[in-house]
């Protein structure tokens, strides 16, 4: 018997579509930089094995720092991914952030008119649409 007093049960709330699509995105791009990671630390692996050990020290230590840092870059935009995805309000907010300071570097150099200024422009204010979805 039910009445009309209890509380309806919860519902998690609904992905905008276009959050879906940007989350996968960022994913896939997250991903490429994870491999691009890998790539670069295993070109640097396979020269120093191909030539012997025989390529001065620091210039392997850089490429193995470089491949890590890409690699732990793409890290970060997967959990951003997941965080867009999962409709976090910590991901929202370092969209934003990202997605301003794009704005502003594209303002900057007067690029107004061209396609990642757009798309930029576009994301952010589609982005403060939908905040509500985010918790």
């Amino acid at each position: 018997m039910t009445s009309g007093s209890e509380p309806p049960a919860y519902t998690p709330p609904s992905r905008p579509l276009g959050v879906a699509i940007l989350a996968v995105l960022v994913g896939l791009f997250g991903l490429l930089w994870i491999l691009g990671g890998l790539l670069i630390v295993a070109d640097v692996g396979a020269v120093t094995y191909f030539n012997g050990g025989g390529l001065p020290s620091l210039l392997h230590q850089t490429g193995l720092v470089a491949g890590l840092i890409v690699f732990v870059l793409g890290l970060i935009i997967l959990g951003l991914a997941l965080g867009l995805w999962h409709l976090r309000m910590w991901a929202l907010v370092l969209t934003l952030i990202v997605l301003f300071v794009e704005l502003v570097s594209y303002g900057l150099a007067g690029n107004f008119v061209s396609l990642g200024f757009i798309v930029a422009l576009v994301l952010f204010v589609y982005l403060l649409a939908v905040h509500r979805h985010f918790d």
